[in-house]
């Protein structure tokens, strides 16, 4: 389950770079690096902008959530691994 939690956090963090980076800081956005006429006759700049900040915020909350929860899981991993054996240091401390 760990495995997969860290492989949807890979996507979600390739998504998110990819929204960033097409957004324009000046509000210019999608529609003026890609010929503002074509996006305007689907939709308009200001909804695909509304698009890009509305996907850019959804993909930072699941990142963090995901986070999270892959935190729970690799401590609950690392539990199992661990039951019932015994490190190299509990090993030294009884042998003396």
């Amino acid at each position: 389950m760990y495995s997969l939690i860290t492989i949807l956090i890979i996507i979600v963090c390739i998504l998110l770079m990819m929204f960033v980076l097409v957004q324009n800081p000046k509000g210019g956005g999608l529609g003026a690096g890609f010929g503002g006429a074509a996006s305007s006759s689907m939709g308009g700049v200001k909804q695909t902008t509304d698009f890009l900040e509305k996907a850019t915020w959804s993909l930072a909350i699941a990142l963090f959530v995901l986070s999270i929860v892959a935190n729970a899981f690799i401590n609950d991993q690392q539990d199992s691994t661990n039951t019932g054996e015994k490190t190299r240091v509990e090993q030294i401390l009884e042998d003396e």
